[in-house]
């Protein structure tokens, strides 16, 4: 068994965290103790001078540079776009580089796709139209096609496309501290997203004959060159996003003329772009701690109508980003205010684009929902730098530097259900927030999916619960994540497991890791501690490349608690929260006071004594013998065992005097020793929570730390003295560890109230549709 689980833990983990680390990891695999509680060690890479064992940058850290200079065109008549770009590439590293790789990440939707054949299939007796079309092999067009590459003197380059991939061969080494230019043109057949899935693409609207451009993931890319693993060429499949390199972007975006852009930077041209009174409108947003309509729904309704056939074109300034996306499309309503306060050093314009659709939502929510999450993730990492914050409704959530796309259409009749106005707002804050991670703290989600996704929605939980104390999170609180913790191990991996391997990709990459630094804000390290720490971390990674390692040890470097057991147990274990209160004995003082001392003895001595024999044969008024021969009587009979000598009572009253009052409380029987036995049936060990309730209605909380596991890792006894009567205790009460088994956490057990309920199956809705009611149309019948 114990073999078995070292193996299944190695599956998944990247180069970084090698089979040989994990299966080093059980340094007592055959004992109760001396397991979970061992320092990570090999698990996690040694410090050096790039990265510092107290998990920040190291004295000779370093990173590339990447600018852009990009101009594209979008074709509004056949959806294909087209662009050349010139790259200024800047070799920091120590590292002659005999060729660069570039990510092409259009490439996931070729025809030939890795992506589209290396999932497993299957059929049913009953197959769907839609599911079947899906297994027949369709030439669509799709992928980059690369026009050119060539370098600063437009002198041609080799290249070699490796799906999703690019390696460009230098004719010489490019060396330490050199610069080099690359010029590439290129173009590809723009995707309906919403028919091919992906990141960027179109949604067309029949109803008015528009395109909605959400341009992400665009343009061909330089892939980050690192001191941990030096090129990142893993391919892009569709799950693990990216990491990319830090650069300064000039962007100029051709569209057709009634087309409003939203894009990562600043305009440049707005003057040119804008009319006066849209133009005189964007002055006011500057100014304003309300949205402000810049383009109006009156606006966008017009522009829909009438399309022009001529052309614009938008430039966009963006520095010190990693990433560059934009919006297009002239059925955008856009409102815009400033954020005055709660960011230090800086007031950004946050600002939403949205079509009609989503307008009875967005108008309200949206571009308030930017402002919140850029003040309280500025307050639990780093103060926001850059200069905007967009949020875009495309039906979709995703993110990048500045900008986001995210989802929240109202009914035809203006109404929604409630269920979409929180997943809306929630989308929004999650998108946004990406700003932080990983846009500036730039982790590596092609690796490790939770440090992008797992930190995004921890902050994600706490921002929520700060725009309203009944926020209804789905992510964050602990109980939350039993259901998926107490799943059969092989549909469970550790949180440090790729993308790619990840089954339940949801639960593991976001809900189990934001689960777990909430756990220890609340419960492990106290909110003091892990703000200080995260903030830590959050300033020495912001514009760079962090690991898993730069963050596990910035947290114990500056909070001064030792986390390696937490960070074995809950992210490269699959280990599940279950702690049973097995056993509880009350203990009194008993032989004191000799009186009491003997009436506790009688009560004792009567009770061995008695048996259902027994009481059947007085209760049919049986003669003994002893009553009927009284000849059998001595001594013994007329004896009173019990009786208090006056010597043992001398001498107890010399000893009460020489007590302190809390050794009388004790003899006296005013204080009660509980002895709690606690079992780990889970695996996972976790600090102890007690609720003592009492018999005059007050409570009280123990908490014991987690290391009361250390020497026994599987049972722990723990005896509390108490001066009250205790009627009851729960372990856990606050639902704060994630135990997956609440019936055994009671002393009396109780009984766990469920519930069933009766429906009508009335077959299965489309995928993200919300199956809430929606009160608001139902108060307007």
């Amino acid at each position: 068994m114990k073999k078995s689980k070292v193996l299944a833990f190695a599956i998944g983990l990247s180069a970084f965290f090698t089979q040989q680390s994990v299966a080093q990891s059980l340094n007592n695999p055959g004992s109760n103790h001396g397991n979970k509680f061992e320092q990570l060690g090999t698990l996690i890479s040694d410090p050096n001078i790039f990265r510092t064992a107290s998990g920040a940058p190291g004295a000779m850290y370093w990173q590339q540079k990447a600018d852009y200079v990009i101009h594209c065109e979008v074709d509004d008549v056949n959806q294909i776009l087209k662009g050349s770009e010139s790259i200024t590439y800047t070799n920091n590293s120590p590292d002659p580089l005999d060729y660069l790789w570039i990510q092409l990440d259009e490439n996931e939707h070729a025809d030939d796709a890795e992506s589209k054949s290396f999932d497993q299939s299957s059929l049913n007796e009953r197959m769907s139209l839609e599911r079947l079309k899906g297994l027949v092999p369709e030439k669509k067009g799709f992928g980059v096609n690369i026009r050119k590459v060539a370098d600063g003197g437009n002198k041609p380059l080799k290249y070699t496309i490796n799906y999703t991939m690019m390696r460009v061969d230098l004719p010489t080494p490019l060396k330490p501290g050199a610069k080099m230019v690359l010029n590439i043109d290129w173009d590809y057949k723009i995707s309906n997203r919403m028919e091919e899935g992906g990141r960027g693409g179109y949604e067309y609207f029949e109803q008015d004959g528009n395109y909605l451009y959400t341009i992400a993931q665009w343009f061909p890319r330089m892939a980050v060159y690192s001191d941990f693993q030096g090129w990142q060429n893993k391919q892009f499949t569709g799950r693990g996003e990216f990491a990319l390199v830090f650069g300064d972007y000039k962007v100029h975006i051709t569209v057709p003329a009634d087309h409003i852009v939203g894009a990562t930077g600043v305009c440049q041209n707005y003057a040119q772009m804008l009319n006066a009174t849209q133009m005189d409108r964007w002055k006011k947003a500057q100014q304003s701690d309300e949205p402000i309509e810049i383009v109006t729904l009156e606006d966008a309704k017009k522009a829909m109508g009438q399309k022009s056939s001529a052309k614009k074109t938008w430039i966009y300034e963006a520095k010190n980003v990693r990433d560059f996306a934009f919006v297009s499309s002239r059925r955008l309503v856009w409102d815009a205010l400033k954020v005055q306060d709660g960011i230090e050093g800086n007031q950004p314009m946050a600002m939403s684009y949205y079509g009609p659709e989503a307008y009875p939502l967005y108008r309200k929510y949206s571009t308030k929902a930017v402002a919140h999450t850029l003040r309280t993730y500025s307050k639990y990492s780093i103060p926001y730098p850059y200069p905007v914050a967009i949020s875009v409704e495309a039906a979709n959530g995703m993110e990048y530097p500045m900008i986001c796309f995210n989802y929240g259409r109202a009914d035809e009749d203006g109404t929604y259900s409630e269920a979409v106005k929180y997943g809306m707002i929630g989308v929004i804050i999650h998108e946004v927030g990406h700003n932080f991670f990983p846009m500036i703290v730039n982790s590596d989600e092609r690796q490790w999916t939770w440090m992008d996704e797992g930190l995004n929605t921890f902050l994600q939980f706490l921002t929520e619960q700060e725009w309203d104390k009944d926020f209804p999170s789905r992510r964050g609180p602990a109980h939350k994540i039993t259901d998926y913790m107490k799943l059969p191990k092989n549909q469970l991996e550790p949180i440090m497991t790729n993308s790619e391997n990840i089954i339940q990709f949801g639960p593991n990459a976001y809900a189990k890791p934001a689960t777990a630094l909430n756990i220890l804000r609340e419960t492990v390290m106290g909110r003091e501690l892990f703000d200080f720490a995260f903030k830590q971390y959050s300033q020495r990674w912001a514009f760079k490349h962090p690991t898993p390692a730069d963050f596990f040890r910035t947290m114990e470097d500056a909070s001064g608690v030792d986390l390696d057991w937490f960070w074995r147990g809950w992210f490269f274990g699959t280990d599940p929260v279950e702690i049973s209160l097995e056993n509880v004995t009350q203990y009194k003082m008993t032989g004191g006071n000799p009186a009491e001392a003997q009436k506790s003895r009688k009560e004792a001595f009567e009770k061995d004594l008695n048996s259902i024999s027994r009481q059947r044969n007085m209760e049919e008024n049986m003669a003994f013998l002893v009553e009927k021969d009284t000849s059998l009587l001595d001594f013994y009979n007329k004896w009173d065992r019990f009786a208090v000598r006056p010597a043992d009572q001398n001498n107890y009253q010399q000893f009460y005097s020489g007590l302190s009052q809390k050794e009388k409380d004790i003899f006296d029987g005013k204080i009660s020793f509980y002895e709690l036995t606690f079992k780990n049936n889970g695996g996972l060990v976790m600090p102890l929570i007690i609720e003592w309730n009492y018999a005059d209605g007050s409570k009280e909380i123990d908490r014991i730390s987690a290391y009361i596991w250390r020497h026994n890792e599987q049972e722990a006894t723990k005896v509390f003295a108490k001066s009250k009567d205790v009627v009851s205790i729960r372990l856990d009460p606050y639902r704060e560890t994630a135990d997956i088994d609440e019936a055994n956490n009671a002393w009396p057990r109780q009984a766990q109230p469920s519930r069933f309920e009766i429906f009508k199956e009335n077959g299965r809705s489309a995928r993200g549709q919300s199956t809430e009611s929606n009160p608001m149309k139902e108060a307007r019948k």
